[in-house]
């Protein structure tokens, strides 16, 4: 209703019509005046009256104050010159609601507006008590034509402000979500990275550092001990290529479940021989599941290389052993060694992510981890993970993949 191209062509219009009418009917020695008084309404709309229409709704203005004047008074005089003059209340009572600021102030300014023009058409219909009567008739019945009007324009440009109060707050609140769900989504992958990081290149560092010592041992005792040392630092070459490998594989996006062309038995029974020959430790690894899905394959490749990192880290462990077997809609990993078994809990900070990280990735995929000791002496990790639905229902395949390492 503030458009000022809507306003220029709706009292422009207005005012070109009411030109037309008074002069094809034009009462005695009214013609002028008439004439005069639309012309002055249209230079108030050119000098002020646009303007304060344009700031409507920002507060009162000297624009809007003194239009409202100009046609509440316009609208007298006019009517007074002739009874056709009275139509333009059609125009100014719209211009009273859209000027007037308040609900209140509108049905007041309205009702002025009515006993001007009632007291124009009272003059120009000679002054008399019938045609007082007359004109206050006609002008009541304009007044509630007003009101009604005033107050159904009043209930849309309200509902409209409160939509648009509504879409901007909808529109903030769903900014602070998005901010909130990248906060979210970053501290996540910073997680998974974690993570990642620690199954990978944690893992194999920590080999290397253990050989880099034992290799020094090596160097410092008999001759005889060089090839054994030469053994070493090709285990050492070997791990830091395949570190090299990880890293960029993580900087990819993620660093890979397996090697190409290799099977998850395959990769897990590659852990357990390199296992056995970086630590001495004697391991047996054996799978009995088929294909199963990646994210499974995931877990259980990055639970069997914390496990195994533990046995290295704090067993004391002469032999472990590696075990992943389908048990009806899951798949169970169990990780053991003969070692010490887990003593009095100790909380290393260099290295204290695995177990906690091992956990956090198998709630991910609804599993279950347990950890404890095993009757004979020793440490038992399991690790169940449900199968997705497809993979459940369908008839289980159990090739059987198993290597006995020796030290």
């Amino acid at each position: 209703m503030t458009t000022a191209r809507w306003w220029d062509v709706a009292f422009g219009g207005a005012l070109a019509v009411m030109a037309i009418t008074v002069t094809l009917y034009p009462a005695d020695g009214s013609l002028g005046g008439a004439l005069a008084t639309l012309a002055a309404l249209g230079l108030a709309y050119l000098g002020f009256g646009r303007r304060g229409i344009r700031l409507a709704g920002t507060g009162r203005t000297a624009s809007s104050l003194a239009f409202l004047a100009t046609v509440v008074l316009g609208c007298g005089v006019g009517a007074a010159f002739t009874p056709n003059l009275s139509t333009l209340q059609a125009i100014g009572f719209p211009v009273v609601w859209v000027l007037a600021g308040s609900y209140l102030r509108a049905v007041l300014v309205s009702g002025i507006l009515a006993v001007s023009v009632g007291l124009g058409l009272t003059v120009s219909l000679g002054g008399t008590v019938a045609a007082m009567a007359e004109a206050g008739g006609i002008e009541a019945i304009s007044f509630i034509f007003a009101l009604a009007l005033g107050t159904w324009m009043t209930r849309i440009i309200c509902a409209s402000d409160r939509h648009r109060r509504l879409l901007d707050e909808l529109t903030r609140t769903q900014g602070e979500l998005n901010a909130l769900h990248r906060a979210a989504g970053s501290s996540a992958e910073r997680e998974r990275l974690a993570r990642e990081i620690h199954d990978t290149i944690a893992q194999t560092l920590t080999g290397l550092v253990m050989l880099a010592q034992r290799t020094r041992g090596e160097l410092t005792t008999t001759p005889a001990r060089v090839m054994a040392a030469q053994t070493s630092i090709d285990l050492i070459e070997t791990n830091a290529r395949e570190a090299l490998t990880e890293t960029r594989a993580l900087v990819a996006t993620l660093s890979p479940v397996r090697e190409p062309g290799m099977g998850l038995a395959d990769t897990i029974l590659r852990l357990a021989d390199r296992f056995t020959q970086e630590t001495g430790i004697q391991t047996d690894a054996t799978v009995q599941v088929g294909d199963i899905d990646r994210e499974v394959e995931v877990v259980l490749l990055r639970c069997v290389q914390e496990g195994l990192a533990n046995v290295r880290q704090h067993s004391g462990a002469e032999a472990a052993s590696v075990f992943i077997e389908r048990v009806g809609a899951a798949v169970v990993l169990t990780v053991s060694d003969d070692g010490r078994g887990l003593g009095v809990p100790r909380v290393d900070p260099n290295t204290g992510f695995g177990l906690a990280g091992m956990r956090d990735r198998v709630l991910l995929v609804h599993g279950e981890l347990e950890l404890g000791t095993r009757p004979t002496g020793g440490t038992l990790l399991r690790v169940t993970v449900p199968l997705p639905a497809p993979l459940a229902l369908a008839a289980p395949a159990a090739p059987l993949s198993r290597i006995k390492a020796d030290a």
